[in-house]
Parts: C-alpha cells; sequence; structure tokens
C-alpha cells in the first residue's frame, strides 16, 4: 500500500513520497510528514545479518513507496560506496562503556554525508518519476555541515544547482574553507551577515514566495531543499539508529527486544527525530536524550513545554548546534496533536509572529520518550579532555556535548541500559576547539600544524576531506545581507543562464 505524506500545516495537502521529495517544503511552510510511522516488517535478528545498504533498503522501501525496487537499490548503492573510508559505513565503537556511533566516515567527514549522499539520487530519481522538466535548484541554509554536504553530493548532477547561505562567521575555518573551496559548475555559496536562523528564515521566506516561484519557472528553474526539513534527508537517517542497535546484536551479545538509549547532539532537531521515528517504527529504545549547548532553547522546551526563542544568540564551539529555530522539531509537534495540522499551524504561526508557543499539558505529556539536557563551553572542552586521558579516544566538540548530557542523564535517573552515542562530526572538522580542550600547549597553532598534531594524538590518518582543502583555491566570495537573498539568487541564475 502506497504511504502517502501530508503538510504539518495543513492535513488535505497530500503528496507521494517522491512529490514530497521534490517539493522539500509544503505550500503553506509547513512540513511532509508520513500519514503513518510504518512499522519495521522483518525480525530484528534477521536484520542483524544485513550489511548496511541491505538494511537501509529495507528500512527506507516502507517510506518511499512510490519508488520501485529497482530505483531504491540504485541510489542507495550510488549512495553507500568507496566515497566512505569504511565498508561498515558507520563503525560503533565501544568507549568507556558507551557506544559511539561514528557517523562521520563519508566525503565531508559529517553525519550530513549519511542523507546527503542519497538525497540528489532520491532527487533526480523523483524529478523522473514526475516528468519534471525544469532545472531543479537546490536552495539551503547551513550551520556548517549540510552545506559542504549538499554541495558535495549535488557537484555536476545532470539537471540540479545548489545554493547554499551560511552565517559569515559562525562557522569553524575548516567549514568555511570546505565550503568555499567546492568545485562544481552547479554549486553555488553565499555568506550572509546574520546566523543561522536568520539564512534558514531567509531560506523559508524564498520558498514561500510565489511571485519568485512564477519568475524563476519562466527561466526553467524550480526550488527544491536539502536541509532536514526535506523528507528525503529524513528518512536515511533513521536507517542508522535501526543499524546501530543491530550491531550491538551481532558485535556486543544484545538480545533483540533489549532497550537501549540514544543521546543525540542536537541544534536542528532532525538527527533526533530520526531516532524519534525509529523508535516509533518498532526499535527497542528507551529514552532519547536530547543533547544541547549553551543556546539550549531545546533543553528549556523539554523542562516547560514552551519554545521561545527569543534569547541571546551565543557562538559556541559546537557551531551546528548554535540554532534558536529547530525547524524539525515542527514535525514532533505535529505527532503531538494528534496530528492535528490546524493546531501545530497554530503553534508555529505564534512562534513567527512572536518568537515563542507553550504547548498544552496532554501534549507535553508525549514528551515522555525525551530527555533534555544541555552543556556549557567548559563542559564541552572538559569532556573531550577527561575522555581523550582515560581512554585515548578524540572527539569533536559536538559528540562532546552529546557525551557530558549522557552523563548527566545518568547521574539523574541511575539509568545503566546500553546507550549509543550520535557521534556526528570527525574532530578534524573543529580541529582547534578539539586540541586546545586536550592541552593548552596547543593555543596559538597554526591550523595545519594542528591537523597533523592531532593526527600523531589520535593515531588515525588525517581524513582526504581536510587533505583536500590544505591547497584547494577559494572559488566562491560572495557576501550579502539577509534582505538580499532573493536577489543574489536571481543574479546567479540569470548569469547561469549565459
Amino acid at each position: 500500500m502506497e504511504l502517502m505524506y501530508r503538510s504539518t500545516r495543513n492535513n488535505q495537502e497530500k503528496v507521494t513520497a517522491s512529490q514530497a521529495i521534490l517539493k522539500g517544503l509544503a505550500e503553506n511552510g509547513g512540513l511532509f510528514v508520513p500519514e503513518k510511522i510504518p512499522k519495521l516488517t522483518l525480525p530484528l535478528e534477521e536484520l542483524a545479518k544485513m550489511n548496511y545498504q541491505e538494511l537501509a533498503y529495507e528500512v527506507m522501501k516502507l517510506y518511499l513507496t512510490d519508488f520501485t525496487e529497482e530505483e531504491l537499490k540504485q541510489c542507495i548503492e550510488r549512495a553507500y560506496d568507496s566515497k566512505f573510508d569504511t565498508e561498515e559505513i558507520v563503525p560503533l565503537v565501544k568507549v568507556d562503556g558507551t557506544y559511539y556511533l561514528e557517523l562521520f566516515h563519508g566525503a565531508t567527514i559529517a553525519f550530513k554525508d549519511m542523507a546527503l549522499s542519497i538525497l540528489p539520487h532520491l532527487l533526480t530519481t523523483s524529478a523522473k518519476k514526475n516528468e519534471v522538466k525544469n532545472r531543479i535548484v537546490i536552495l539551503t541554509a547551513t550551520s556548517g555541515d549540510t552545506g559542504k554536504a549538499a554541495m558535495a553530493g549535488f557537484a555536476d548532477v545532470e539537471g540540479t544547482g545548489i545554493i547554499v547561505f551560511y552565517p559569515k562567521n559562525g562557522v569553524s575555518p575548516i567549514q568555511e574553507k570546505q565550503m568555499l573551496t567546492q568545485k562544481g559548475n552547479n554549486t553555488w555559496v553565499v555568506g550572509i551577515h546574520g546566523n543561522f536562523d536568520d539564512a534558514q528564515t531567509g531560506v523559508k521566506n524564498i520558498f514561500k514566495d510565489k511571485e519568485a516561484a512564477e519568475e524563476l519557472a519562466t527561466m526553467g528553474y524550480q526550488f527544491s531543499s536539502a536541509n532536514s526539513i526535506n523528507i528525503g534527508r529524513l528518512v536515511p537517517q533513521i536507517v542508522y539508529y535501526v543499524y546501530a542497535y543491530t550491531r550491538l546484536m551481532k558485535h556486543e551479545g544484545m538480545e533483540a527486544g533489549e532497550r537501549i538509549n540514544v543521546t543525540v547532539p542536537t541544534g536542528n532537531f532532525g538527527n533526533i527525530l530520526a531516532a524519534y521515528y525509529a523508535k516509533q517504527m518498532g526499535l527497542p529504545v528507551e529514552k532519547l536524550i536530547c543533547a544541547s549547548n549553551e543556546n539550549r532553547v531545546l533543553f528549556d522546551f523539554f523542562q516547560t513545554g514552551t519554545y521561545d526563542k527569543n534569547r541571546e544568540f551565543v557562538l559556541t564551539s559546537s557551531p551546528s548546534m548554535d540554532i534558536l529555530i529547530s525547524s524539525n522539531l515542527e514535525r514532533l509537534i505535529y505527532h503531538l496533536t494528534g496530528d492535528d495540522s490546524e493546531k501545530c499551524k497554530e503553534l508555529m504561526d505564534a512562534l513567527a509572529q512572536k518568537g515563542s508557543y507553550t504547548i498544552t499539558e496532554e501534549m507535553k505529556a508525549g514528551l515522555a520518550d525525551f530527555f533534555g539536557g544541555y552543556t556549557t563551553q567548559e563542559q564541552t572542552a572538559q569532556t573531550i579532555r577527561e575522555i581523550y586521558k582515560k581512554t585515548g579516544y578524540v572527539m569533536d566538540t559536538h559528540t562532546a556535548v552529546a557525551a557530558h548530557v549522557y552523563g548527566q542523564y545518568k547521574e539523574a535517573t541511575k539509568d545503566e541500559l546500553k546507550t549509543v552515542i550520535a557521534s556526528t562530526a570527525s574532530p578534524y572538522k573543529f580541529t582547534r576547539s578539539v586540541m586546545e580542550a586536550i592541552d593548552t600547549k596547543y593555543t596559538g597553532m597554526g591550523d595545519l600544524k594542528l591537523v597533523d598534531e592531532l593526527s600523531a594524538l589520535s593515531q588515525t590518518a588525517v581524513p582526504k576531506a581536510i587533505e583536500d582543502i590544505k591547497t584547494a583555491s577559494v572559488l566562491h566570495d560572495t557576501v550579502c545581507e539577509t534582505e538580499k537573498m532573493l536577489s543574489v539568487v536571481k543574479k546567479i541564475l540569470k548569469k547561469d543562464q549565459l
């Protein structure tokens, strides 16, 4: 039976999976959600015998029901191949009794590769299925990792183009260098004067601008999204939580049905929402531990039931989580309302107009699956240092936020269940913050020298993604104000036509 998708803000808008992937965002700014969350159809014992690609098919086919078996398997094969530096795709590493799911072995050494390696193939397949003649332009905002991973995925993919907006002073130097050196005749990067939320709001406003859409359609373009608001980003992320569970069965002797906890460092809420969907599918997950940095908007939401973005924006050492508007939370809110799109729209309108909303007591009861915690800058650095000194394992700043919050959870609950921590980026992506956390002797050292020091310290090879940017030339230098984002898009596409 075909699984259809509805908008979180209008239950009457109903599309297929491929149409939802093509659109990215629903007509009135809502997000597409499945009419029902499907259940796993194979026993966990069977899934545990599969490799990553095989398991990906078994999970994703339940959501992408208008893709043929051949189409979906082809997308998976093209995505999860030699661009990952390990055959496992996502190794599960045991460190001091906790399991780290290393999601950073792809081309851009961050977890976004897990979904953005397959999204271009899902999108181009969707375009063919729906007889789209226009060139698809991916329009996306990034807090650091999505931009590079999306551009790497879409670079020179026929029939597509990609424009990435990022906060000019809100990403790490390596994240910025990765983006600005991206090759591809169909890739463009634009810095904005503002933060990630400004970039994300600007992109959403362009999507909602019907006049602009009509103008660009006459030029032969249509927009889609590579942010985690696109269901084609979210579905592939569900896979690796199921995979992690089956690796615990296969390599740690865990029995099927034994419950585990999952801890996720969270900014835009997509990665932990994927874990929530995995739980709803029947994966035996007890607690979803939501780890925030000092921007802590999600922590406060889980504590009070009020989501309030009216606060100081803090630039931290975990910049991919420096977010005050967690877009994917809207999907959870929709489910908490009992799939009431009118109520969900009312809350999202309040967020847009006042910067805050409060959920009902009944909805708040639905948050029982979650535990929220947050970590200060000092605690993040301390966690990196202590785990390295105790075990020799080096983690990035975002993973350290999750590790510290998991420690808070254990202390508060005395829960000893096996726990998987989503390790979302390589420490090489945030070399300065990581090395200075480990020892002050690295302070002031040059970035490239720090890379070599990290390699020696961690006894790991420097990733190809880092080697590549050492000598790469900067190819993108456009910067604009947020109110000029649409005019920059038009200028890029008009020039593209010449």
